[in-house]
């Protein structure tokens, strides 16, 4: 058996290496092939093209990488139209995805589409394609699958595998131990994004936070994780520019020590506010895009949050802050406001904890069921 798979970001490769090892389980002669970044290929996939080409966010943002994306999936394509495998699973990135799954349903490929469109919260017309697209929708956050069912998508919710990966009981003794962190320092985590595009927009913003934060207080330290070799060069880079008396640590990965460490966070809009939120970590959300990229979206923007707790939750319980609101100013007074009220952390991490038993549903496994069930010709429970 083969199964191929294409993941578009750092936050796919681990949700497609989890898919690939409940997998394997059930299939241990089975092959996986497609595009994943290190987590994936140490689960067993041979990957044909590297993850990072496809790490791209934002509309305008893409034009530059087009003809190379573009590249890759005519790749992917010809390949897998020429030799078909048993099962496609397409790992976010919808840009991307949906178009190479239609192509391959239409030539008698299954698909799966592993995270949900955000469909219910903007750009609702991508509904006929993912209709065309995909046999089978696997959605991480339950609303998401309520919507899409009433859509006439067969979509199944399996919880979110992160929330399975991290203790509910919490590693913040352990994580500052681990970091070197004395028991009266300040830690602050700033996660300016993942991806390039982010740097460029968050990271000096961040950067003037942090600067506004540590004249107020010097006991304040902070650290930044970098998801990759490359973004750490270019973080470090950046802050060669700043006085060496600034607190600033670059640490390579490490995101979730450092945000189980930390008494607070700066952090850009994405899988790190989801990851803040299931390690109770209170938080300040930022983002920012190209001014086309925002003006584009705004016109079909039908949520009123961008953080996801905010998103589950119904209301700011993190407090966000996007486009000309993302400010240094208003972020360090967020931040400020945050650090300097015990009761708010607390009442944040206690409402964070409660959404985190939500998403607990052994997500690798209810993946691996959902995907079985086409596999194995069985339609399943809907």
């Amino acid at each position: 058996m083969r199964i191929a798979l294409v993941a578009g970001e750092p936050s796919g490769d681990f949700l497609g290496a989890g898919l690939i090892r409940a997998l394997a389980r059930r299939y241990p002669d089975a092959r996986f092939e497609g595009v994943g970044g290190p987590d994936m290929q140490a689960a067993g996939l041979v990957s044909h093209h590297p993850l990072e080409p496809l790490s791209v966010m934002g509309i305008v943002e893409v034009l530059g990488h087009l003809p190379r994306l573009l590249a890759i999936r005519r790749d992917l394509r010809r390949r897998w139209r020429a030799d078909p495998p048993d099962l496609f699973i397409g790992i976010d990135a919808p840009d991307f995805n949906l178009g190479l799954e239609r192509s391959l349903r239409r030539a008698g490929v299954p698909t799966v589409h592993y995270v949900s469109p955000t469909v219910w919260a903007w750009r609702s017309g991508r509904l006929r394609a993912i209709r065309q697209a995909v046999d089978r929708m696997l959605c991480i956050f339950p609303f998401e699958a309520d919507y899409l069912q009433a859509q006439g998508v067969d979509a199944r919710f399996v919880g979110h595998p992160l929330a399975d990966a991290i203790d509910p009981a919490g590693t913040a003794d352990a994580a500052r131990e681990l970091l070197g962190v004395d028991a009266d320092e300040t830690l602050i985590a700033l996660l300016p994004g993942s991806r390039g595009s982010e740097i460029k927009a968050l990271l000096p913003v961040f950067l003037d936070v942090a600067a506004r934060l540590a004249e107020a207080a010097p006991q304040r330290r902070f650290v930044i994780p970098a998801a990759t070799p490359a973004l750490q060069a270019r973080i470090e880079a950046a802050l060669d520019g700043i006085t060496p008396l600034m607190p600033i640590e670059v640490v390579a990965g490490q995101a979730r020590t450092v945000l189980a460490a930390a008494d607070a966070g700066l952090i850009a809009s994405g899988t790190a506010t989801l990851e803040a939120m299931l390690l109770h970590c209170p938080a300040v959300m930022a983002y920012r895009v190209n001014w086309l990229t925002a003006v584009l979206i705004r016109r079909s923007l039908r949520i009123s949050h961008f953080a996801m707790p905010n998103l589950m939750a119904g209301e700011a319980l993190m407090p966000e802050f996007v486009q000309d609101q993302a400010t240094a100013e208003n972020l360090a007074t967020a931040l400020t406001r945050l650090l300097d009220s015990p009761v708010q952390r607390e009442a944040m991490a206690r409402r964070f904890a409660a959404l985190h038993r939500e998403l607990r549903q052994d997500a690798g496994e209810r993946a691996a069921d959902a995907v079985g069930e086409l596999l194995d010709g069985s339609p399943g429970p809907v």
